[in-house]
C-alpha cells in the first residue's frame, strides 16, 4: 500500500540537466540550438532532395531518405525539451511525458540499428549480386524491410517502457539526466530493478549483436567480392558506395556501446551525459554530412535541385 501511495504521488519528474552552472546554460543553449537546426535542415533536406531527384531513385537512396527522416525524429524527441530546460529554472516533465519520451527515444534508436543493417544488406546485394539486384531489392521488398525495422523498434521499446513505468517511483523524483534515459529513470524506483537491468543488457545486447553481426557478415562478403575485381579502379568504385555507410555504422554503434555497455563507476554520470549528447544530438547531425560529402550523386543532385529552384 505504501508503494502504491508513493507511485500515485509521483506525477511529475524533475530533470537535473547537464549542468548547474548558470554561466554555461546560455552557451549550451546556443550550441544545442545550432546543432538541432543543422540536424533538421540536413536530414529533412536530404529527404526532400531524394524524393525530388530522378538521379536518386534507387533502393540505396530510399533507405537513406528513411534514415534521414528517422534521425530528424530521433533528435526531436530530445532536443526541444533539452533546449527549453536550459532556459527554465524549473526543469520538470510529467510521468506520462517522460514515458512518451523514453518510448520514442528507444524506438527510433532501435529502428536505426535495424535500418543500418538493412542498408548493409542492400550494399551486399548491389555488389555481390548485381544482375539480380533489381529483382531482389524491389520496391515491395524495400518497403517491407523499412516497415519491419520500425515494427521491431516499436516492440523493443514497448517492452522497456512497460517494464520501467510499471515500477513504483519514489520521492524525490529527480532524473539525473537532461532527458528521460532509462537507467536514470530506473534509479527512481522504490523496488528491485534487476529484471529491468537484465532486459537492458539482454534485449539491448541482442539487438546490438544481431544488427552488428548482419553488418559484419554483409561486409565480409562485400570484401571477398571486391578483392576478386582485377583493377584498382574497379575495386575503388565498388567499395566507394560503402565507406559512408561504414562510417555511419561505426559512429552510431560505437556511441551506443560506449553509453550503455561500458563498466559503470561512481564518477560515470557526467561521462554518461557527454556520451548521451553525442549519441542523441551530434550523431543525427553528422549523418547527412557523412552520406553527402563523399557522394558524387548526392552532390550532383543537390546542384541540379538548386539550379531548378
Amino acid at each position: 500500500m505504501a508503494e502504491e501511495n508513493q507511485t500515485k504521488q509521483v506525477t511529475e519528474l524533475t530533470l537535473v540537466g547537464l549542468t548547474d552552472d548558470l554561466r554555461l546554460q546560455v552557451p549550451l543553449f546556443i550550441l544545442f540550438l545550432l546543432i538541432y537546426f543543422i540536424t533538421l535542415v540536413g536530414n529533412l533536406g536530404m529527404v526532400v532532395l531524394i524524393r525530388n531527384s530522378a538521379q536518386l531513385q534507387s533502393p540505396m537512396y530510399f533507405f537513406l531518405s528513411n534514415l534521414s527522416l528517422l534521425d530528424a525524429c530521433y533528435s526531436s524527441v530530445v532536443a526541444p525539451k533539452a533546449l527549453k530546460n536550459l532556459l527554465m529554472e524549473k526543469k520538470t516533465i510529467s510521468v506520462i511525458g517522460c514515458a512518451t519520451q523514453l518510448y520514442f527515444f528507444i524506438a527510433f534508436g532501435t529502428t536505426e540499428c535495424f535500418l543500418l543493417a538493412v542498408m548493409a544488406y542492400d550494399r551486399y546485394t548491389a555488389i555481390c549480386k548485381p544482375l539480380l539486384y533489381s529483382s531482389i531489392m524491389s520496391h515491395r521488398v524495400c518497403m517491407l524491410l523499412v516497415v519491419s525495422s520500425y515494427v521491431l523498434g516499436l516492440l523493443h521499446s514497448w517492452v522497456h517502457t512497460e517494464f520501467t513505468f510499471s515500477l513504483p517511483l519514489c520521492q524525490p523524483a529527480k532524473v539525473n539526466h537532461f532527458y528521460c534515459e532509462i537507467t536514470p529513470v530506473l534509479a527512481l524506483s522504490c523496488s528491485d530493478t534487476r529484471v529491468n537491468r537484465s532486459l537492458i543488457f539482454g534485449l539491448g545486447g541482442l539487438v546490438e549483436v544481431v544488427t552488428i553481426s548482419a553488418v559484419l557478415a554483409s561486409y565480409v562478403f562485400i570484401l571477398a567480392a571486391v578483392s576478386r575485381i582485377s583493377s584498382a579502379q574497379g575495386r575503388y568504385k565498388a567499395f566507394s558506395t560503402c565507406t559512408s555507410h561504414l562510417a555511419g555504422v561505426t559512429i552510431f554503434h560505437g556511441s551506443i556501446l560506449a553509453l550503455n555497455f561500458r563498466p559503470g563507476s561512481d564518477s560515470s554520470l557526467s561521462t554518461d551525459k557527454v556520451f548521451a549528447v553525442f549519441y542523441s544530438l551530434v550523431v543525427p547531425m553528422l549523418n547527412p554530412l557523412i552520406y553527402s560529402l563523399r557522394n558524387r550523386e548526392v552532390k550532383n543532385a543537390l546542384r541540379d535541385f538548386v539550379r531548378w529552384k
